[in-house]
């Protein structure tokens, strides 16, 4: 095993391969606390990529309600019991990574579901929000709360899935870093299924091969963000391109929100990933748990988030959340005006920093008319 950087975890970790980071990494950034779990980014990719024979029970892109909402079933914590407890050393992980706690004959720790974990994409939302009834067999241990977690494939740095196959049909692109699974040389083992920690790649039994989110690279490449992006009612999702921390340019707006104000941080940072979706945590959620979820820079997050108000900086660029369908690798605010811009300079979109509000008087003294009812 080769020793690699994982600035996630604030040191190197073993790993399969050595280090070798694309020419960008693809990224994004959700709101968590914009979403409404309405399921459009869901079907979104399902009509696209996921509607064939043997695709039925994909879900390339799904939405959970936490923290008892899961698809496939308790991906996440049957995965953390086997890891066992994670210690963090400030912004250093002193754990282990699943890397490193993997069974002697196994590359990663992991497990594979079963058929059954993929039957119910929608258990535990009801218990979510309190409602103990119709046979649960569930005793909530804390007041009501939940939040949605909107997922695709991490299109990790250093990918479980990538180190597993013993065909090395898994492959990073070095030019944007999206992972892709090279079908022709897949052998349907699935042991990118049982690697992968967060369960996205799917085994279709009609072809006998390996399937999973692909970022929409089409799309990428022809500058635009993917289906389920530009789908998102809530306008909860940004894609882009991040950098490590030292080549982090305050003009890139994934850069900006991960790395200058870290408000938006990694899904389980401690598997040891490197995951380059991100997300900005909901600010209502007990902290221990977001902790366990995305690391301990969960508080300053929450704190920088809870500011943004009087932040026109950080307030400015989550306006540009969903306002294009293009990618925007570069942004900036002029005054009360937010730019999304091209990597050239060129304008793709340009919103205010706050709505105008019109108030109108009741009575039209130009018409004589009046506007609204008035009792």
């Amino acid at each position: 095993m080769a020793l690699v950087r994982n600035w996630q975890l604030g040191r190197e970790m073993s790993y399969w391969y050595p280090e070798a980071r694309p020419q960008r990494q693809f990224a994004a950034v959700f709101d968590i606390n914009k979403c409404i779990a309405c399921q459009t980014c869901t079907l979104a990719c399902k009509t696209t990529w996921t509607s064939g024979k043997g695709q039925e029970y994909m879900l390339w892109n799904n939405v959970e309600s936490k923290p008892y909402g899961f698809y496939p079933l308790a991906w996440d914590v049957k995965l953390l019991d086997m890891l066992g407890a994670q210690r963090w050393q400030g912004s250093r992980y002193a754990g282990r990574t699943l890397f490193e706690a993997a069974p002697a004959g196994e590359r990663v720790l992991g497990w594979r579901p079963e058929d059954l974990d993929y039957a119910h994409p929608n258990i535990g939302e009801d218990d979510c929000a309190g409602r103990i009834d119709a046979g649960a067999a569930l005793a909530v241990p804390h007041f009501a709360w939940f939040f949605y977690l909107a997922r695709i494939c991490n299109h990790c740095t250093y990918p479980a899935c990538l180190a597993s196959c013993p065909r090395g049909s898994i492959y990073k692109r070095p030019e944007d870093g999206i992972v892709l699974v090279d079908q022709g040389r897949c052998r349907g083992y699935r042991e990118c299924v049982k690697a992968c920690p967060y369960k996205k790649v799917f085994y279709n039994p009609s072809t006998g091969t390996s399937e999973k989110c692909i970022a929409c690279y089409p799309k990428i490449e022809q500058g635009e963000q993917p289906q389920c992006f530009v789908n998102c009612i809530g306008k909860i999702r940004l894609a882009g391109f991040v950098s490590t921390p030292e080549q982090a340019r305050p003009d890139n707006p994934i850069d900006y929100l991960v790395h200058v104000r870290k408000v938006a941080l990694p899904l389980y940072p401690q598997l040891g990933l490197e995951p380059n979706v991100y997300y900005i945590p909901p600010v209502h959620v007990p902290l221990p748990y977001l902790e366990q979820m995305f690391g301990p820079g969960v508080s300053a997050a929450l704190d920088t988030y809870r500011a943004a108000a009087d932040d026109p900086d950080l307030a400015g660029l989550l306006t540009l959340f969903g306002c294009s369908h293009e990618v925007m690798p570069r942004w900036k605010r002029s005054g009360d005006t937010v730019l999304g811009l091209a990597e050239n300079g060129r304008e793709l979109m340009r919103v205010p920093l706050r709505e105008p509000v019109y108030v109108r008087t009741a009575f039209d003294s130009a018409r004589g008319v009046v506007r609204t009812n008035v009792p």
